[in-house]
């Protein structure tokens, strides 16, 4: 079978992909690096300083239906952290910029913590145990 290096990108669909950039940059960090129009669409590039990539897309005819985690397509997108110390300090993070979150939670398998983009996109923050 032939390999797989790893993940080259993610792209996100969103309403209004500058609010969603500046969104992502003040809450996770990441750069809006590159605007891309095409006739339907308007897309963000956004590099963060771990190198991952995250494509912000706008497109045409977006109705405003909000995420749906239920219907086919992606339930969740989950970033890693080292370690439970750091997932306690991004609680802390989002808390002063009042994003709501869930509390860190043993699932089991390490440490998750919940929250929401502004199209309702969940998004985690997952530690290894301890």
């Amino acid at each position: 079978m032939p390999g797989i290096a790893g993940i080259s990108h993610l792209s996100l669909s969103v309403s209004d992909a500058a609010a969603s950039a500046r969104w992502y940059a003040d809450v996770l960090g990441f750069a809006d690096r590159i605007t891309l129009e095409g006739d339907t669409y308007v897309r963000r590039v956004c590099m963060h300083e771990s190198g991952l990539v995250i494509g912000l897309q706008q497109h045409q005819g977006n109705d405003g239906t909000p995420f749906d985690p239920t219907r086919a397509g992606l339930d969740h997108l989950s970033f890693a952290v080292p370690d439970r110390a750091t997932l306690e300090a991004w609680a802390d993070h989002l808390a002063a910029l009042g994003v709501k979150h869930s509390p860190p939670e043993d699932t089991g398998r390490g440490f998750a913590l919940s929250f929401r983009d502004p199209d309702d996109i969940q998004l985690e923050l997952f530690s290894p145990p301890a």
